[in-house]
């Protein structure tokens, strides 16, 4: 963050500076100790035990390792914070002294390197910080804080587990959402808002395509699915670019291709595995029901016996901010933070599980944290090379300008929130997200 940032509220300095030294012990320890999506029981429980601390009501293992903690401060809203818990499965090549050499058995017994390389710790040590600041300081807000730490974000799973495990009958259901997630996209210091779509919905698609078996050197006794996987593939790009209506997002990815055993054997089956993503849910429906007919028509098309089989085993909807609340937070963190050190951050076709919260009709605001050293990032701007994006070996956000400034942003954010009516801030959202989707 800016020195002028800083000048601007030398308080809410304070109130970071006196947390940061423990919020970031917390992330060194989490980074070196990743764990797995569906597997994060020493996290959630370090996480829950520092929440518990600070006067939190705290329910561990809804939804598997997640973890809810209430603190109740009289009349008014109750705004939900959201962090995720869980890591990837990823060697981590940053060279850093605290870097993860972490290895751990995934669901399938495989023995795999594991790695925050989405940025996990960093989103949970800014929820601590933001945490005990907010305990520390109950006659700057009124009404309940929920504090959310949902496992398995990476597998799209977790929020969805949460829900089914009666997230919003056992306890309040907030009257808004609150989450960040850090990334390379803007220098460190900077905030990224979005009104409206922010992150696109995903679906995770099988495709078993069916043929006949044989000796390679014999096709005219076969039924390739080989071959029709490979014309399933080239025709599948043609629903973007054909099918769906110039500007209106969509992408179709066929990420692996899975056949076959030996260079002169026909195999009697072909697999593919797909990501599709879009904004709107008429394009995802469009999209979708382009991939079955195109699927099957080839397939039909070669004289396979038998229809191919397409699984839909991943699912979340888009990420959408609520328009009213974008604009309401937005004037917040300008004056928290600066205003130079606010901007408009791009949707991105990134997925994102806390759409299920959304799709429960919590109007929500999911803002970006710039992680970029700030040097790095100029360099890269000149020279037009990326920065290590998430989900890389290499990723590795400047994390105490990040941290502070993740820690700096939430406050502000929820004391804004949590200075009214509830009545009111349902009222002015529900409104304006009705008339703007």
């Amino acid at each position: 963050m800016s020195a002028s940032a800083w000048a601007q509220n030398p308080s809410a300095s304070q109130e970071v500076d006196a947390v940061y030294p423990e919020a970031h012990s917390l992330y060194l320890d989490l980074h070196q100790n990743p764990e797995l999506s569906s597997h994060e029981t020493q996290t959630a429980a370090k996480l829950a035990s520092r929440l518990r601390g600070l006067g939190y009501e705290v329910t561990e293992k809804v939804g598997g390792a997640g973890i809810v903690a209430l603190l109740k401060n009289g009349a008014g809203p109750t705004i939900m914070l959201r962090t995720e818990l869980d890591a990837l499965p990823v060697e981590e090549k940053t060279g850093l002294p605290y870097a993860s050499k972490v290895h751990r058995k995934d669901d399938s017994g495989r023995d795999v390197p594991v790695m925050h390389a989405c940025g996990h710790d960093l989103h949970m040590a800014s929820l601590l910080g933001t945490a005990t600041i907010m305990a520390h300081s109950t006659a700057s807000w009124h009404g309940t804080l929920m504090l959310i730490g949902q496992p398995a974000e990476e597998t799209i799973s977790g929020a969805k587990k949460m829900l089914d495990d009666g997230l919003l009958k056992r306890f309040p259901k907030p009257d808004a959402g609150v989450a960040l997630h850090v990334d390379n996209l803007a220098p460190a210091g900077k905030i990224g808002i979005t009104s409206g779509y922010r992150y696109a919905s995903a679906d995770s698609l099988r495709i078993t395509i069916y043929g006949k078996g044989g000796h390679g050197a014999a096709p005219q006794y076969t039924i390739d699915p080989v071959l029709i996987a490979a014309r399933t593939v080239v025709a599948l790009q043609t629903i973007v670019s054909r099918e769906v209506t110039p500007g209106d997002v969509a992408v179709v990815t066929v990420g692996y291709v899975n056949a076959g055993t030996k260079n002169n054997i026909i195999p009697d089956h072909a697999e593919l595995g797909l990501t599709v993503r879009t904004y709107k849910p008429e394009v995802r429906k469009k999209v979708l029901t382009a991939i079955a007919r195109i699927t099957k028509a080839e397939a039909e098309a070669a004289g396979a016996q038998r229809e191919p089989l397409i699984e839909h085993y991943e699912t979340t909807d888009a990420v959408y901010n609520d328009p009213a609340l974008a604009r309401r937070l937005r004037s917040t963190l300008e004056s928290a933070l600066g205003k130079e050190n606010v901007v408009t951050a791009e949707p991105l076709v990134v997925s994102e599980d806390f759409a299920y919260f959304i799709e429960e009709g919590i109007p929500s605001f999911y803002f970006a944290l710039g992680g970029a050293e700030p040097q790095k990032f100029a360099q890269a701007a000149a020279t037009g090379e990326a920065l290590p994006f998430n989900h890389s070996p290499l990723f590795a956000p400047d994390v105490e300008p990040a941290l502070r400034t993740g820690i700096t942003a939430e406050v502000a954010v929820l004391r804004n929130l949590l200075s009214g009516s509830a009545e009111d801030l349902r009222k002015s959202t529900h409104q304006q997200s009705e008339s703007s989707r």
